[in-house]
């Protein structure tokens, strides 16, 4: 399964940065796949619990900070499917570089 979450700091003012890099090394040091974009980070794990544990201790490392945390996620529940993170991406490019 691949769930893409954003964690927001609250009432920190507008840099967030250093926050959203203490949830991001809660994610790191986990050792699932993951990536990180502007807007979310995507992690990828073999069940519900394994990645929403992550996700739980990744929230917790903003709020332990943060006087409000705003949470937004987005799972891809496939069960049997591994690496979706790389096969997903690899599969938009071959039919973006078939139409080039």
């Amino acid at each position: 399964m691949i769930v893409a979450f954003s964690v927001t700091p609250l009432g920190v003012g507008d840099e967030v940065g250093e926050y959203v890099a203490d949830a991001v090394r809660v994610v790191r040091d986990s050792g699932l796949a993951y990536r990180t974009d502007a807007m979310f980070t995507s992690v990828e794990g073999e069940s519900w619990d394994e990645v929403m544990d992550v996700i739980k201790r990744a929230v917790a490392a903003v709020e332990a900070r943060a006087p409000r945390v705003s949470v937004v996620m987005k799972a891809d529940i496939r069960p049997g499917h591994t690496d979706g993170l790389t096969k997903k991406a690899e599969t938009v490019q071959r039919y973006l570089a078939q139409g080039d």
